[in-house]
């Protein structure tokens, strides 16, 4: 794109917070609050989807894999058909996909739970990658406080989904409305979004003297990706086995399973807070030494088994995960110069990352089997947080992709 993208857009330096600039900061915290519940309810829950089913275990963590492998296998793929058909109008067919993922998801077979969270996947990669573009494109002076409303929406559905899954699977209406749950946010976002399609463009084919360096062939790129990468497969490893590491150290298992919730809750006031600092910053450096020191207390806390302790540590790794996440979306547009390479930033990075997280569950686990307890895996998570720091670090130094 040109530098005179922002044309149509809010080039002012003081947002009007009324009309259509307020419609489309809702719409965006809206699709915000649809990119994770539907992968949250998931866990808590996952016992009578089994049993109910008959599936073994080995599908049922598998069902928590499939989003994290679509995401890294569509992620490439996204800024490609939103160049051709547009951004407002990618995200709003992939609205509608989720919403068709979830529907299926719901219906009470394993075949249908198995395509319904595949679409899932698909649908949730869209909103992932397009939104950082969409907001650099829209709002190229606010971006770090509207990725602060999108943040923070992600990450406050994500622990509402992963707190009432459970008690509605205990309802009436089962593990099947349990999963639906996320439906109702879905259907607002279609119905808020729909205004959005009349601004809808897809890029203009504007040709340039300067021949672009591939994406890959940028250290910039890589660094990103690693920021990305590392972070996801910490959050995601935390996930999966935080309530058994605790466990293993004589937690109750509902106090256990707690734990997870108050590490996602303690990721809001970072996810609010980090963008809107991060883009007043020529370098993002003090904040990635500052995730850093919360890991690393954080991990040490859990791997020493100071159990009495064990709240302080979830609060610094969620406090540590709300930072290095936003931080990294922040990255697809302080180290971009258009909408559409952020999207291609944010697609290539994401997919790798998602990769990456998709890995760690696993292989945590089956580290765990072989040395038959959690002392080797707790301290690898120091290894990643060290290695997550250095990507991040590079990542931070002022320049871009191309």
């Amino acid at each position: 794109m040109t530098t005179h993208e922002h044309t149509d857009t809010y080039p002012s330096r003081k947002i009007n917070w009324k009309g259509t600039t307020l419609l489309l900061v809702i719409g965006v915290i809206c699709i915000g609050s649809t990119l994770r519940m539907p992968l949250t309810v998931v866990g808590p829950i996952i016992s009578f989807i089994r049993e109910d089913l008959g599936i073994s275990y080995a599908l049922a963590g598998f069902l928590t894999t499939i989003p994290l492998l679509a995401f890294a296998i569509i992620s490439p793929f996204v800024p490609i058909v939103a160049r051709k058909i547009g951004l407002e109008l990618t995200l709003f067919l992939s609205t509608i996909l989720l919403a068709l993922g979830i529907v299926l998801r719901s219906l009470g077979t394993t075949s249908l739970l198995v395509f319904g969270t595949a679409l899932i996947g698909i649908a949730i990669s869209f909103g992932n990658v397009l939104i950082p573009g969409l907001l650099k494109l829209k709002f190229p002076y606010h971006v770090g406080l509207l990725m602060a409303f999108f943040t923070m929406s992600m990450n406050l559905t994500a622990g509402l989904g992963a707190g009432i899954s459970y008690p509605v699977a205990h309802s009436s209406i089962g593990w099947q409305g349990a999963l639906a749950v996320a439906l109702v946010l879905v259907a607002l976002t279609i119905l808020i979004w729909i205004p959005q399609l009349k601004f809808n463009k897809p890029e203009p084919n504007v040709k340039t003297t300067k021949e672009r360096t591939p994406l890959w062939k940028s250290p910039v790129t890589w660094a990103v990706a690693g920021a990305m990468g590392f972070q996801s497969l910490l959050f995601y490893t935390t996930a999966a086995w935080i309530p058994e590491i605790y466990i293993a150290q004589g937690l109750a298992a509902d106090r256990a399973g707690w734990m997870f919730s108050i590490m996602q809750f303690s990721q809001v006031p970072m996810a609010l807070a980090v963008p809107i600092i991060a883009s007043k910053m020529t370098s993002q450096r003090p904040l990635v030494f500052m995730f850093t020191a919360f890991y690393l207390i954080g991990f040490i806390g859990l791997v020493m088994e100071w159990t009495n302790l064990a709240i302080l540590w979830m609060v610094l790794l969620g406090l540590a995960g709300g930072a290095s996440f936003s931080l990294a979306m922040m990255f697809f547009t302080l180290r971009t110069r258009t909408a559409f390479e952020a999207a291609d930033l944010s697609g290539f990075a994401q997919s790798l990352g998602y990769l990456l997280a998709a890995i760690g569950p696993i292989l945590f686990g089956y580290l765990h089997d072989i040395f038959g307890g959690w002392d080797i895996t707790g301290w690898l998570f120091v290894v990643v947080a060290f290695i997550l720091f250095l990507c991040s670090f590079r990542a931070s130094k002022n320049e871009y992709v191309n």
